[in-house]
């Protein structure tokens, strides 16, 4: 991949990214003055504030394990040091996809729309709905500073649709970072002397002898109807599934074009594995289809023995383990993602959830000052600090760049003899602002063991290289879509059949050929012509 990129020319493709599209407002008549607010000579380092105050509307997501709360410490702090006032429209996580594009179609956003991964602002770009933001970047500096010092270009490159622009602003990682893997019963693996499996084969095999020592168990019984254990299975089988289907595609680099995950030898190999767990009844059947509660009861009851999970989870787990098996009688631990024939890798972007702009901004008076408040709060580190951990003598303390939380404040069992919450009392840590930066800060929140399992990822697996981008024409988009959601739902439905031995993997060429009648080949067509053209 990265001698592709440089074929293309890094250097012209660093250009585009961060000067060649600082045209100001050239894509939008926008305001005379746009100026009103803004800070003179704005750089990397400097703390944001406007030279009067500003309201700005922004769209909240409200998560339910933190709800809302006007008097947040966090509001109060914004508009003190920012001078911005930010007038959050409330909407609750369940709708948020759904009230976003409500609002984002009917002309009545916020100015500010959080929130948006990559991909998601796709439906809204033809309408001229939202900002083209690499028209400005220009105006950000902290932004521009990270792209270039991490080498985000080619990730940056992937979010440009048709017309050459991109439309979201995203969260900036300086490293991929993993989160998601199985959490196994350490201690029984350690009492029966067990290694941890470090392949999904030597992972079966260590299911079959606990299975031995328990009949009456079944190890493996997952949460999220198995999309998250399947997705991590499938990048070491060389394919996607499960919550990394995605559109269905996957970049073969030795023809240059995008081919079907799902009709692919890697993908029948995933399927048979996980159909011989489902024979040999070390996979829970009621993995696909139970509620999450269900598979976490039988885990913290010792029904099971393995689930999907990530590190606030094992926290979770922890407390209620104290009490349906007792402090001390077990032993739980998140285990290094397994390998597999594709190798020891993992997938992962350093791209995350970010901002929309409504193209109204380009017409405020405040435009400049809008621009350089976004770029302080999520791409600064002082911003991206503040929006983690609170406020320096209030919510924690720092020494020798070490940050720790205040005596009484506590997040995620981080400070466990606090008695307030850093995100339900005062709103810090919350996914609408505390996306992004630095690995220090990523880890600054974690527990040593969370971090020991971050440095054996890095160490130890190899990060598949992001796949270039599918910018489809407007007159396509659609297109693509009435083709690939039937695509999808028959390759769902049909992967939990195989798995489940409700159809012989004998037939997977008969699947494949269905997929055909589906119109596999127009979708791959279209696909490949708008890869083709964007070159």
């Amino acid at each position: 991949m990265k001698k592709r990129f440089k074929t293309l020319g890094a250097a012209t493709a660093l250009a585009t990214v961060l000067a060649g599209c600082g045209n100001g407002g050239s894509s939008s008549e926008g305001a005379e003055d746009t100026t009103k607010g803004a800070m003179d000579g704005y750089a990397v380092g400097d703390t944001f504030q406007a030279t009067e105050d500003i309201t700005l509307p922004i769209l909240y997501l409200d998560q339910p394990n933190y709800p809302y709360n006007k008097d947040w410490l966090l509001w109060k702090e914004i508009e003190e040091r920012t001078n911005v006032e930010l007038e959050p429209t409330i909407v609750p996580y369940s709708d948020y996809a759904q009230k976003r594009s409500l609002l984002v179609s009917s002309g009545d956003a916020p100015l500010l729309i959080p929130k948006t991964y990559p991909g998601e602002e796709q439906p809204f770009v033809s309408s001229g709905a939202i900002l083209p933001v690499s028209d400005y970047v220009d105006k950000m500096p902290h932004f521009q500073e990270k792209v270039e010092k991490w080498e985000l270009e080619e990730e940056i490159e992937s979010l440009r649709q048709n017309d050459g622009k991109y439309y979201l602003l995203p969260g900036l990682h300086e490293n991929v970072w993993p989160d998601w893997t199985l959490l196994v019963r350490t201690d029984l693996f350690e009492k029966h002397n067990i290694a941890i499996p470090k392949t999904w084969e030597e992972l079966q095999g260590a299911m079959q002898q606990l299975k031995e020592l328990y009949p009456e168990s079944t190890p493996l019984s997952d949460a999220y109807k198995f999309n998250s254990t399947l997705n991590l299975a499938a990048t070491a089988f060389g394919t996607k599934a499960g919550w990394g289907f995605g559109n269905g595609l996957t970049f073969d680099e030795s023809s240059d074009e995008f081919i079907y995950s799902a009709t692919t030898d890697e993908y029948k190999d995933l399927l048979t594995y996980f159909n011989q767990l489902v024979e040999e009844g070390l996979l829970d059947k009621e993995s696909f289809t139970q509620e999450d509660d269900q598979a976490v009861q039988k885990f913290v009851t010792g029904k099971s023995f393995m689930i999907n999970g990530n590190s606030q989870t094992v926290v979770q787990y922890r407390n209620d383990m104290d009490k349906t098996l007792g402090e001390g009688n077990y032993s739980i631990a998140k285990i290094t993602v397994p390998g597999g024939p594709a190798g020891q890798v993992m997938s992962g972007s350093r791209l995350e959830n970010g901002v929309m702009i409504s193209s109204k901004a380009a017409d405020s008076e405040n435009f400049d000052a809008i621009l350089q408040f976004v770029d302080w709060l999520y791409y600064s580190d002082e911003g991206q600090e503040f929006a983690k951990w609170g406020v320096e003598g209030e919510t924690f303390t720092k020494e020798d760049g070490k940050r720790k939380l205040a005596e009484d404040v506590n997040y995620i069992g981080l400070n466990p003899a606090g008695t307030k919450d850093l995100r339900v009392d005062y709103g810090f840590s919350g996914g609408v602002f505390a996306y992004g930066g630095t690995t220090d800060l990523l880890r600054s929140m974690m527990s040593e063991e969370e971090i020991a399992f971050q440095e054996d990822m890095a160490s130890t697996r190899t990060v598949i290289p992001a796949e270039p981008a599918i910018p489809y024409a407007p007159e396509d988009r659609e297109r693509v879509t009435l083709l690939s959601t039937p695509l999808k739902d028959h390759t769902d439905q049909n992967t939990f059949k195989f798995i489940l031995g409700e159809r012989s993997l004998e037939e997977f060429d008969a699947f494949v050929q269905e997929l055909e009648a589906q119109g596999l080949q127009d979708y791959l067509d279209v696909s490949n012509k708008a890869y083709q053209d964007s070159k």
